[in-house]
């Protein structure tokens, strides 16, 4: 039997993932990336976002995320 998620106890971790395309690719590539060692993924917060400049242009973005995932 399933637990309810009423009852489950989560981990929460903070990674950053990057990307030059915007800040919904650089959310996806951490989940990604996340989702290769990590099980149980449940939900995420944005704890911040900046960015890489270059010649006056933005460079890449950078997003910091809290991500948690469910105990086993």
């Amino acid at each position: 039997m399933k637990e309810q998620d009423s009852e489950q106890v989560y981990k929460q971790v903070e990674i950053v993932g990057s990307s030059s395309q915007g800040l919904d690719e650089a959310v996806q590539n951490a989940i990604a990336r996340a989702s290769t060692s990590l099980r149980n993924l449940r939900w995420f917060e944005v704890a911040s976002i900046r960015g890489g400049i270059e010649d006056q242009e933005i460079r890449e973005w950078q997003v910091t995320i809290k991500l948690a995932f469910a105990l086993e």
